[in-house]
C-alpha cells in the first residue's frame, strides 16, 4: 500500500434490528436475502460496534476506527483529531418498516456526566438497564429517501388542545394540559401506573382498530399510527403507553430529498419509511415507549425539552456546482448531496475523513498516484485528510458525501 494515497473503497455493515424490512437494503446493496431477514441499518463509520471496513487491497481490509487510531493526526487532520479523537460522525441508510423507539438523546455536558455516573456504579455496557453508552451527545439529521413519517417533538399548544379535545378517550387530560403545560401532561402519562394506562388506552383501540383493520384510517391521521403500534408493541395485560406520545408530537410526513434535524432533548420517533441518516458518533438513547427495550421513565424525564417545536423542514442549500448541503448547528457532522450527469465531473480536496454513498449511477475515483477505481449504486468510498481527487459520473449519478463541517476548522 503506497502511503500517499487517501482515497479507498470502503466496506459498511448491515444491522439486522427487528423493526427493519427485508428488501430495500438488500437491493440497494446487491446482496442476497432469501430467508427474508431484516435488513434495518447500514452503517459506514468508525462506531467500535460495527465499524466500516477500509479496502487497501489486502485480504480481509483494515477496519476503519483502528485506521484512524493508528495514525489520527494524518486520516483525521490536526483540527479533528485535536477536538473529537475519532471520528466524529456515523452515516448510516435505514429503512424502517416497523416504527422505531419514541426516543430522547442527551447534550454532551449531559452524556459526560451521566456516563460516568453509571461507570461509577459499575453497571456494564453491555446491560439492559444501562441508559448511557458513551460521553458524547447524539443530534441527528435525516434526509428523506422515500415518503417517510415522523414523530418530531411536541406540538403547539394551539394543535395539542385541539387534538386532545378530538379524541374523546383523552379529552380528560385537557385540563392537565391547560394547568401544568407540556411538562405536567407528559409527566402525567408516562408516571401513571400499568393499569392506569391499560383502563385509558384500551377504550381508544376498541374503537380505532377496526377502522385500522378496514383501511379506513389515512397516515396524517395519529390513530393510524396509534393502531399501528398497539398490534406491533402491545402484550397481553400491558399496553404500550407510547401511543399518548403519538398523539402529543408532531406528526410529519418527508418526501425524498427533504431533511429534518433532531438534537438533544428533543422527542422524535421514526415510523415507516428510508432514510439517509447522520450522527454524532453516540449509542445514548433514551427511551420513551413504542420497544420492548429499556425505559427508564425518571431519566428520560430529566432530559427531554418540554416545549413546542414547530418543525423545520429543510430542502437543502445549493452551494458551488451540483451540491445540496444540509446545514445543522452540529459541529460533529454535515451532509450534502452532489448530483452528476453522465459525462460531468467534480475535483474535490478533502480536510478530513470524508465518506461517500453512492445511492444512484456509476462514479469513477481519481487520485493522482493511485490506481482508479469506480463505484456503483449500493458502494461506498473513503477520502482522508488531504486527499486530492476527481469524480466523474460514468452514468447520472447521486452520491451522498458526510464531512466534519468545514466552518468548524
Amino acid at each position: 500500500m503506497k502511503k500517499d494515497i487517501k482515497v479507498f473503497k470502503l466496506q459498511g455493515k448491515v444491522q439486522h434490528y427487528n423493526w427493519g424490512g427485508s428488501t430495500y437494503l438488500p437491493q440497494l446493496l446487491s446482496l442476497p436475502n432469501p430467508d427474508h431477514r431484516p435488513f434495518a441499518e447500514f452503517w459506514m463509520g468508525a462506531h467500535d460496534n460495527a465499524p466500516a471496513v477500509v479496502l487497501t487491497g489486502g485480504k480481509d481490509g483494515i477496519p476503519l476506527n483502528k485506521y484512524i487510531g493508528d495514525r489520527p493526526e494524518d486520516v483525521l487532520g490536526a483540527y479533528t483529531a485535536g477536538r473529537f479523537g475519532r471520528l466524529p460522525y456515523l452515516l448510516k441508510i435505514l429503512d424502517v418498516k416497523d416504527m422505531l423507539s419514541i426516543q430522547v438523546h442527551p447534550s454532551k455536558k449531559s452524556a459526560e456526566l451521566e456516563f460516568a455516573a453509571e461507570n461509577k456504579k459499575g453497571i456494564p455496557l453491555t446491560a439492559a438497564e444501562r441508559n448511557y453508552k458513551d460521553d458524547n451527545h447524539k443530534p441527528e439529521l435525516m434526509v428523506a429517501l422515500s415518503e417517510f413519517w415522523l414523530l418530531h417533538g411536541f406540538k403547539p399548544e394551539k394543535e395539542l388542545l385541539s387534538t386532545l379535545q378530538a379524541t374523546p378517550e383523552l379529552r380528560y387530560l385537557e385540563p392537565v394540559f391547560v394547568q401544568q403545560g407540556y411538562q405536567g401532561l407528559y409527566r402525567q402519562v408516562m408516571e401513571m401506573s400499568q393499569q392506569q394506562v391499560n383502563e385509558v388506552l384500551q377504550p381508544l383501540l376498541e374503537r380505532i382498530l377496526p377502522e385500522y383493520s378496514g383501511g379506513d384510517l389515512a397516515k396524517n391521521d395519529p390513530d393510524y399510527w396509534a393502531a399501528k403500534a398497539a398490534l406491533t408493541y402491545n402484550q397481553p395485560g400491558k399496553t404500550d403507553r407510547g401511543i399518548f406520545s403519538i398523539y402529543f408530537f408532531n406528526l410529519l410526513n418527508l418526501h425524498p430529498g427533504e431533511a429534518i434535524f433532531q438534537d438533544a432533548g428533543l422527542p422524535h420517533a421514526y415510523l415507516e419509511g428510508q432514510n439517509v441518516e447522520i450522527m454524532a458518533n453516540s449509542d445514548n438513547v433514551l427511551r420513551g415507549g413504542l420497544t420492548p427495550k429499556h425505559v427508564d421513565v425518571a431519566e428520560l424525564l430529566k432530559h427531554i425539552r418540554f416545549e413546542a417545536t414547530s418543525p423545520r423542514i429543510m430542502s437543502g442549500d445549493m452551494s458551488a456546482g451540483h451540491i445540496t448541503v444540509y446545514p445543522t448547528p452540529a459541529p460533529d457532522f454535515e451532509l450534502s448531496r452532489i448530483d452528476l450527469l453522465t459525462g460531468e465531473a467534480v475535483t474535490v480536496h478533502a480536510h478530513s475523513v470524508e465518506i461517500y454513498m453512492v445511492m444512484e449511477g456509476k462514479l469513477g475515483v481519481v487520485e493522482q498516484d493511485a490506481t482508479p477505481f469506480s463505484r456503483k449504486k449500493g458502494e461506498v468510498f473513503v477520502a482522508f485528510h488531504q486527499a486530492t481527487f476527481e469524480l466523474l459520473a460514468q452514468e447520472d449519478t447521486v452520491v451522498y458525501k458526510a464531512v466534519v463541517p468545514a466552518g468548524a476548522l
